[in-house]
């Protein structure tokens, strides 16, 4: 009996896993081109952004909030960066100032979540207009141009055939695993999300890690920012809307529960992958772009039922 338990509990943790090796597997059974280096290195840069972006996603969700606002943010921090960038200052300003700019941001939704007592869906949602408007006001609602060679080369860069936009995303994969698997702040974390109250009575200053956890996702929306004007070479005021929802997709496939408390990094990359792979594959195979939508947003609303139907069977 227990054997079979062992066995459900480990077919449901890499459930995920086994549906993006099989979808790989489909894709280049039908689309031959799919699994050509060129088109692999194009998925991780695709997933790099993304990827860095979830993660962010990732510490908020698990503590019990929501964040709406981090795609507007990348778009002001890439407006930011782009301003900062055109050849006048060394480089490592405009990376430091956009995800100062991004960590402010973080700031504000959870002061205003935590402090200020507002649902994080309707906080998060103001800062969404609000920063978006700023984008726009920062540039006068037009592209920022001209910014520097060395700036450009950071995307466009490799790293033993490896994008750079992707190294980026391995490094923050890996402190970020550290931080919820190794520290006490990531178990605090996983107490935040799990049961508020529990969390509070323990001792623990649940005030301070909400804050921290939307922090960490400006911060991080901030040097995605960053990544995006330099890979695109251009600062846009309108850019990355809806990168909030691929966020929120590829954590919740990845296993994150919406109600908080659960959610492996392991997992969001993996739902990061997923969400890319689907992407690309129906842009290879001709598919409309607007279908693109209808398929993530049919992930997301099965991927909560899927949560949902589970912990009841818990309960």
């Amino acid at each position: 009996m227990k054997q079979k338990k062992s066995v459900k509990s480990l077919i449901s943790e890499y459930f995920i896993f086994v549906i993006f090796i099989a979808l790989v597997i489909v894709l280049t059974c039908l689309k031959p081109s799919f699994i050509q280096p060129s088109n692999l290195v194009n998925i991780l840069k695709q997933a790099s952004i993304n990827g860095i972006l979830s993660f962010g996603m990732m510490f908020v969700i698990i503590a019990g909030g929501f964040d709406m606002s981090v795609g507007s943010t990348v778009a002001f921090t890439g407006i930011v960066a782009a301003l900062l960038g055109q050849g006048q200052y060394p480089l490592i300003v405009p990376l430091v100032i956009a995800m100062l700019a991004g960590l402010a941001v973080g700031v504000i939704n959870g002061v205003g979540v935590s402090i200020g007592d507002l649902p994080p869906f309707i906080m998060t949602l103001g800062t969404m207009t609000a920063v978006r408007g700023l984008a726009l006001l920062l540039c006068n609602g037009k592209p920022v141009t001209g910014i520097s060679q060395e700036y450009r080369a950071v995307a466009a860069q490799s790293f033993f055939g490896v994008p750079m936009l992707a190294v980026f995303l391995v490094i923050v994969i890996a402190i970020c695993s550290f931080v919820l698997a190794k520290t006490v702040y990531g178990r605090r974390v996983y107490a935040c999300g799990g049961n508020l109250q529990a969390a509070r009575v323990s001792g623990i200053n649940t005030t301070l890690i909400r804050i921290s956890t939307f922090s960490i996702a400006g911060l991080l929306a901030g040097l995605c920012g960053f990544l995006m004007t330099s890979r695109v070479t251009i600062g846009q005021p309108t850019a990355a809307e809806s990168y909030e929802m691929d966020a929120i997709t590829a954590c919740v496939v990845g296993g994150v529960s919406m109600s908080g408390g659960v959610g492996k990094p392991w997992g969001v990359v993996v739902g990061c992958l997923l969400i890319t792979v689907i992407a690309n594959g129906l842009d290879i195979m001709g598919v409309s772009s607007h279908w693109q939508k209808i398929v993530k947003g049919a992930i997301i609303v099965l991927a909560v039922l899927i949560d949902v139907k589970g912990k009841r069977k818990k309960d």
